[in-house]
């Protein structure tokens, strides 16, 4: 019965098909609006992934050395730290389009201290962005894009 019951949340999960319904974006502040925006894409990519068969370890990790990781993850035996980006339109570009050097550089930091956490050098990792659109009347559309960057590519060392 268990089985059953993991194939019905995967394929009938109410927030994953559903068409986006927003908020009254008028009687809002644009901080507000933003926040529900990055909630929901954040909420809905851990439960994305979850059906997925990934294991979520963490959301919003934040260390006191700097640098912020969205969600952190296993997919299968490699560590995964995660960039939500949500849009409600794909207007200006993807949401992975607004991933720049800069805020790589902050999720590799997180990376980095959560690895120190850990203390194991051997383990293997990832930096993969997970793109969300919340297109009005839609359903959600949830992209993970993996390996989007590396230490490598933007001259981070871990």
């Amino acid at each position: 019965m268990k089985w059953f019951r993991q194939i019905w949340y995967q394929v009938f999960d109410r927030e994953l098909v559903r068409p986006v319904v927003h908020p009254d974006r008028d009687s809002m502040e644009s901080a507000e609006w933003n926040a529900w925006v990055g909630a929901t894409g954040e909420r809905l990519s851990a439960k994305f992934l979850s059906r997925g068969g990934c294991k979520v370890l963490y959301r919003n990790f934040r260390p006191k050395g700097g640098g912020e990781v969205d969600i952190v993850y296993r997919d299968r035996e490699i560590l995964v730290f995660g960039e939500v980006k949500t849009r409600t339109s794909d207007t200006f570009g993807r949401p992975a389009e607004a991933v720049n050097k800069a805020k790589q550089r902050l999720v590799i930091r997180g990376g980095n201290a959560w690895l120190r956490e850990l203390n194991h050098p051997e383990i293997i990792f990832r930096f993969d962005v997970i793109e969300v659109l919340l297109v009005e009347g839609k359903t959600p559309e949830i992209n993970v894009i993996e390996s989007a960057f590396s230490t490598e590519q933007i001259g981070v060392g871990m």
